[in-house]
């Protein structure tokens, strides 16, 4: 059952819009009802913890599998306004999480076929290692699409009836129109304004107060990201007439996969734009004459980033020493480019999958096995023993 908007509360996040405050928490549920919602965030949390690294990042990263009021006033790195989000919507922290696990899949899969590939480091409380000190294209991409990440989940928490606090979009009621003609707004919109206030309030709470040329790289990749989701809400819509004739349609906003703004965001990486920060610190200006000056939608960067190519701990770099690489690829998951030209090793190996299969009357499927040998090829670990030691 979705929940009701609650009385205005000043406390509260400051409206972008003097129309959409954010609504107070109900109050507090009957004991069994608390206790059935400690446990569905206990679960919730558990498996999110157990798909993590182990050591908690001080950012707000993996505020989401952390739980609470306790564990909230305890995070280093969190500043006050943070917390105070933190333990006033638990419910929406868990949502925080799931957003965090949703982003760090995304990244992965975009940088899957290159050195850099979005690794989260074990134990290590930099989450990705030494890489995010630098202000480089991959941290713009990593702050774009964590601050993304934030907006789709609460934005899709809210819709579903997850959360007390929010639910559809109060702005989409009354008649309207498109290329198509006139329609009326019904069933449930998500409710972007929510996800995108409540992430902006919350991550770039930090941001707002260091104030320095990172932070305003940050605030600005952070607002890149959120506009990314924005970007591709999608209109759905259906028919009503004799016949599904759609002489009137019924129409909401919905999401979009989160694979359409990583993608997005990928291709803002591929032309993200080296700046530099203006004497006031207020904006930015082309890094070289002759560069374009940054729009709104790019992403921003400073410095140029490490090759990869070696473990470097200082640069953040993991190296690409035993990544798999393809032979016959020219592009940047090929062995040539991959393995920045050490060579690699080949490695024979035989698969056993299911094949010819086939439905047997009632009811049966029956598969034969199949063999199959194939070649892996992995990059080759520079050599110096140094390195060798390192690993």
């Amino acid at each position: 059952m979705r929940g009701r908007r609650g009385a205005e509360d000043a406390a509260q996040l400051p409206p972008r819009r003097a129309r959409a405050p954010l609504p107070a928490p109900r109050p507090a549920a009957p004991d069994g009802a608390r206790a059935a919602a400690r446990l569905s965030l206990a679960c919730a949390l558990l498996l999110l913890l157990l798909t993590l690294p182990a050591r908690v990042d001080t950012s707000w990263w993996y505020i989401g599998a952390l739980g609470a009021r306790v564990i909230c006033d305890n995070i280093p790195g969190l500043v006050s306004r943070q917390r105070q989000l933190c333990q006033r919507y638990p419910d929406i922290m868990r949502s925080v999480g799931e957003g965090a696990r949703e982003w760090i899949r995304e990244c992965q899969h975009q940088f899957r076929h290159h050195r850099w590939n979005c690794t989260t480091v074990d134990r290590d409380h930099t989450v990705f290692g030494r890489v995010m000190l630098r202000s480089s294209r991959e941290a713009a991409f990593v702050y774009a699409i964590s601050s993304a990440g934030v907006v789709h989940a609460i934005t899709r928490a809210c819709s579903q009836g997850e959360l007390s606090v929010c639910s559809c979009d109060p702005y989409t009621r009354g008649r309207h129109h498109d290329q198509r003609g006139d329609f009326d707004w019904g069933g449930c919109s998500d409710n972007i304004h929510y996800g995108v206030r409540f992430a902006k309030a919350f991550v770039d709470a930090k941001e707002k107060r260091l104030k320095d040329a990172r932070a305003l790289m940050n605030l600005h990749n952070n607002r890149c990201g959120r506009t990314a989701v924005r970007r591709f809400l999608k209109l759905e819509c259906k028919c009503h007439g004799v016949s599904g004739s759609c002489t009137l349609r019924t129409c909401w906003r919905a999401l979009s996969d989160f694979r359409r703004t990583g993608d997005y965001l990928r291709r803002r990486y591929d032309g993200a734009v080296q700046v530099t920060a203006t004497q006031d610190g207020a904006n930015f200006t082309a890094a070289r004459q002759g560069y374009r000056r940054a729009t709104r939608t790019d992403l921003v960067y400073f410095d140029n980033s490490p090759d990869y190519c070696v473990l470097d701990k200082a640069a953040g770099s993991l190296g690409t020493a035993g990544r798999v690489c393809s032979k016959t690829s020219k592009g940047t998951d090929g062995c040539e480019i991959m393995c920045c030209g050490r060579g690699y090793d080949t490695t024979r190996v035989t698969r056993v999958t299911q094949c010819e299969c086939k439905f047997h009357w009632c009811c049966a499927v029956r598969c034969k096995e199949c063999r199959n040998t194939v070649d892996i090829h992995t990059c080759k670990a520079p050599k110096k023993a140094e390195w060798l030691d390192q690993t």
